[in-house]
């Protein structure tokens, strides 16, 4: 038999108690004008980096990470902040104090920065395409907006979602879950449900709303 089984997120290493507050010693983004709409990956053409680029949203567009685009694309997004690469607290610091998340990729096969943003308490504007498409849809913490549409008012939608909502979403894809989930899987008879931590957070999962598509 074939199941599927998701992968999982550090939700410890990126979590909202990392969030510092605009104005407060470390912000990330100190200078920076509110809202800060925040992408983080290898700045590459299979990124659709342009496509964030391109937004026209308020406040400030950010981007953390490095790549083989970098350079190109600094020189022609005067309005982008280009960060270059963070890692471990640095970097979680920078989702949980970022305002939205925005995920502009077609070709990725999941996207694990999108459930690190919301494990974080950021909400994640993506269009629909595979990864984002399996992960936010009926979550409240996201938008998902049709290939070609604009995904600016999706990000823009995205700054009146809780960021709680976000994290407790996230917390369905912890790494305890996913591994609990996996044991499942081998288990021919699973425990009585009262003692399954599993079972509990997918119940949660399927109550989410499903968000309509923008």
């Amino acid at each position: 038999n074939l199941v599927a089984w998701s992968r999982g997120v550090d939700t410890e290493m990126f979590n909202p108690s990392r969030r510092i507050e605009e104005g407060q010693p470390g912000d990330p983004f100190e200078g920076l004008q509110r809202p800060i709409f925040l992408n983080v990956g290898r700045v590459a053409v299979e990124k659709n980096i342009e496509a964030f680029a391109e937004l026209d949203l308020p406040g400030t567009k950010v981007i953390i990470g490095d790549g083989p685009q970098r350079e190109e694309l600094q020189k022609r997004y005067k309005d982008v902040v280009f960060l270059g690469a963070k890692f471990n607290e640095e970097l979680a610091a920078c989702y949980a104090s970022a305002d939205v998340f925005v995920f502009p990729s077609l070709t990725d096969t999941f996207g694990l920065v999108v459930l690190e943003a919301m494990a974080s308490g950021t909400p994640v504007a993506a269009y629909d395409a595979t990864g984002p498409r399996d992960v936010i849809p009926g979550s409240n913490a996201g938008t998902i907006t049709a290939v070609g549409g604009n995904l600016s008012e999706g990000a823009v939608a995205c700054l009146a979602l809780s960021r709680e909502t976000c994290r407790t979403y996230a917390e369905t894809y912890s790494w305890r879950a996913c591994a609990e989930a996996f044991i499942e899987n081998l288990q021919p008879l699973p425990a009585p449900a009262r003692k399954r931590f599993w079972q509990k957070l997918r119940l949660r999962r399927k109550k989410k709303p499903v968000l309509p598509t923008i």
